[in-house]
C-alpha cells in the first residue's frame, strides 16, 4: 500500500490578503478553481520547484462567519492512494471510522486520533461504484 502527500487546505477570511502573505514567504501560485454551484474558491500555492507539495486557500464567497478562530481555518490533509476501497477497508479493518465512504469511487474522508480530518483521494481518479461503499451513509462529521 503506498500513500502520497497531496495538499494541506486551509480556509481564508480574504483571498487577496491571503494569497499576498503566502506569496511574501516565496509561494507562487500554480492552480486556481472557481466552484459556482458550492460558491468557492480553491487556490493553490507552493515553493518554486515543489509544486508537488501546495497549499490550498479555500475561500467562501458568502464569507465564513467561523473566521478567524484558529478552529476554522484548517481543514484537512489530503493524500492520494492507490485504491480508495482498499484503504477504507484496511482502515475500517483497524478500528478507523470512515466519516464520509467512497461512494464516488474517489473520495473518503476519516479523522485523525486529534480529529484532524484527512482526505483521501483514489490515485487515477474514480473507480466504479461498488458496495458496500456506495450504500453507506456519512459517520459524524468530516
Amino acid at each position: 500500500m503506498t500513500i502520497r502527500y497531496l495538499h494541506t487546505m486551509v480556509r481564508v477570511k480574504d483571498l487577496e490578503t491571503s494569497i499576498a502573505f503566502y506569496e511574501l514567504l516565496g509561494l507562487k501560485e500554480t492552480r486556481r478553481s472557481d466552484n459556482q454551484q458550492g460558491r468557492f474558491t480553491l487556490v493553490f500555492l507552493a515553493p518554486p520547484g515543489q509544486e508537488e507539495c501546495p497549499v490550498e486557500l479555500t475561500y467562501n464567497w458568502d464569507g465564513d462567519e467561523g473566521l478567524p478562530s484558529d478552529s476554522r481555518h484548517f481543514g484537512h490533509l489530503a493524500y492520494e492512494v492507490d485504491d480508495i476501497y482498499a484503504t477504507c477497508q484496511h482502515l475500517m479493518d483497524n478500528g478507523v471510522t470512515i466519516n464520509r465512504p467512497p461512494r464516488d469511487g474517489r473520495m473518503a474522508f476519516v479523522r485523525s486520533p486529534d480529529n484532524i480530518s484527512v482526505e483521501l483521494l483514489n490515485k487515477g481518479g474514480a473507480q466504479p461504484p461498488a458496495e458496500p461503499w456506495s450504500s453507506m451513509p456519512n459517520s459524524g462529521h468530516w
